[in-house]
């Protein structure tokens, strides 16, 4: 599936604070009795070349999937932007010839099949940068496709310019927005609290048997 120019490494984005959680790890929240972790990975691992987890988490149970376990390269948490680069860079160290990094969010269950594909293939089309997911008319920023050249950029952004929200960076480049509102149910659809990990266990049951189930 891919090659020097499309190889891509998947970043699950697993390092956020969780606070509407009461700090616990939203990694390890049962949902259909399997870890919110194993959802994602199960979805967007076939999808990639190789997977690493950006986290500043000490969890046993995040080493035992024996994936490279990213942490921040800036003190401070913040953010996903900080994740970001030091997965840019751990890929330019570890993997120099690949290109290209895919970022998700470890609260996402129900990711599509062809988010990755879709991604690559809107900035293909688009002659775009950056591509970033979008559906039922809203964008999200932290699921998208990331060349890793922006690396010293991204740096300069965080140490220097102290932006921190993904969409203020973002908006210095041309970013494509493939939507993939076209599904029985939102598949960004992303877990909060404890009423959001509620709705999802409704949510699960709703695809169980269908087509378009990503689990």
């Amino acid at each position: 599936m891919f090659n020097n120019s499309t190889e891509i490494v998947g970043v699950i984005l697993s390092g956020g604070l969780s606070r509407r959680m009461g700090n616990r790890d939203k990694s390890f929240l049962q949902l259909a009795n399997k870890p919110l972790f194993e959802h994602v990975l199960d979805s967007f691992s076939p999808q990639c070349s190789s997977v690493i987890i950006s986290s500043n988490s000490h969890n046993e149970q995040l080493s035992s999937y024996q994936l490279p376990i990213i942490k921040d390269s800036l003190e401070g948490f913040l953010g996903p932007l900080a994740g970001l680069l030091a997965s840019m860079e751990w890929v330019q160290q570890h993997q120099p010839e690949t290109q290209w990094i895919a970022s998700v969010p470890v609260d996402t269950p129900f990711l599509p099949k062809n988010l990755v594909a879709s991604l690559y293939q809107s900035i293909q089309d688009n002659h775009s940068t950056i591509a970033c997911a979008a559906s039922n008319k809203r964008t999200h920023p932290v699921i998208g496709l990331w060349p890793v050249k922006l690396l010293s950029d991204l740096r300069i952004a965080l140490t220097e310019q102290d932006i921190r929200k993904i969409d203020l960076w973002t908006s210095h480049y041309k970013v494509s927005h493939p939507d993939f509102s076209e599904q029985s149910i939102d598949p960004f659809f992303n877990i909060n609290c404890n009423e959001d990990l509620i709705e999802a266990e409704v949510l699960f049951d709703k695809l169980k048997g269908k087509d378009n189930f990503p689990i």
